[in-house]
């Protein structure tokens, strides 16, 4: 019988799945580091999730270790190299949470835009101001307007389509590889990242943590944008750099921003809550019941087909870091 230790908190359905094929599934307490590395000496199997650091202190504890399932697409809490040395099977959960993280990024987009957040929380404290041309909150236009996708991956290629084919949107991309077939499909501009900051009014962030990409967008990088434009992030939260971003907000370098993510989530900046012209979300791009539902049963067949001597459903195989969330 193998023992699957599980940070994440599985639905039954799941839970019963690895029951009924005779694993003993040991739960464990939400972001609790301490426990995790007390439960793996004696784990076959890991589910885990981003915020579970992974790396070789747990591995060599792992002395019965076959299999590490992160219920995320991107995997930069676990050490892959020191895993597949190990002989330790790393998975994610990609494709299932693309059009949900995608639904997610072109709500922060709308939310921002048109001041709704800022506006729901007037009418909550009584102050509904009259019609007027020039009543409070008036917003920028989305339709039609430029988009740049900074990462052409799976989930920007979703927002992408979004843009282009819901709102009409002129659409730039950056990205380390060309994809010439799908960029033709969007309609889509391949440019340098300067002249995708200094063109668009919106720009969406869809890069995965790696060395390259942290703080990316710095305080350079929203001198480049334009004072009207909006950023969206529900990527990695270290991809930008928070007080740089605080800065551009404050003093109407950039009109504003959504995020999903955070350098040091769940701790946020304290200038990003004074900021009224930012929208907050905590980490919610895949966060649909219908896509977590499907990404735990992803990771549940990774364990499965392991601990039953069959490759995986969906490995990692390099150490790169995943498309985002």
């Amino acid at each position: 019988m193998s023992r699957v230790v599980c940070s994440a908190d599985l639905f039954p359905e799941q839970l019963e799945r690895l029951e009924a094929a005779g694993h003993t599934v040991v739960g464990l307490p939400l972001g609790n580091a301490n426990a995790l590395a007390e439960a793996i000496p004696t784990a076959d199997a890991v589910i885990c999730l981003l915020n579970d650091e992974i790396g070789p202190r747990i591995l060599d504890a792992g002395e019965h270790l076959k299999i590490v399932a992160n219920v995320a697409v991107g995997y930069e809490n676990i050490d892959v190299a020191a895993a597949q040395r190990r002989g330790i099977a790393v998975t994610n959960t990609p494709d299932v949470l693309t059009e949900a993280t995608a639904d997610h990024t072109f709500a922060l987009l709308l939310a921002t835009a048109r001041h709704v957040a800022e506006a729901d929380a007037g009418i909550r404290e009584g102050r509904f101001a009259p019609w007027r041309l020039q009543q409070p909150f008036l917003g920028a236009d989305v339709h039609g307007r430029t988009l740049g996708i900074v990462g052409l991956g799976r989930i920007g290629a979703a927002v992408a389509r979004r843009g282009r084919f819901g709102f009409d949107m002129r659409i730039l991309v950056h990205s380390r590889s060309g994809r010439p077939d799908l960029e033709r499909d969007l309609g889509a501009e391949r440019v340098s990242f300067e002249a995708l900051l200094a063109d668009s009014d919106f720009v969406s962030v869809h890069v995965p943590l790696t060395p390259e990409t942290r703080h990316l967008f710095d305080a350079a990088a929203f001198d480049r944008m334009k004072r009207s434009a909006i950023l969206i992030n529900v990527a990695r939260g270290p991809v930008v750099d928070e007080a740089a971003l605080v800065g551009a907000l404050e003093t109407g370098a950039i009109a504003g921003a959504g995020l999903d993510v955070f350098e040091g989530e769940p701790a946020i900046h304290p200038g990003l809550i004074r900021c009224r012209n930012v929208v907050l979300t905590p980490h919610l791009g895949s966060a649909t019941l219908d896509t977590r539902r499907a990404m735990a049963d992803i990771a549940v067949d990774n364990v499965l087909a392991v601990l039953a001597g069959r490759p995986p459903r969906t490995p990692v195989t390099g150490s790169s870091r995943a498309d985002s969330v």
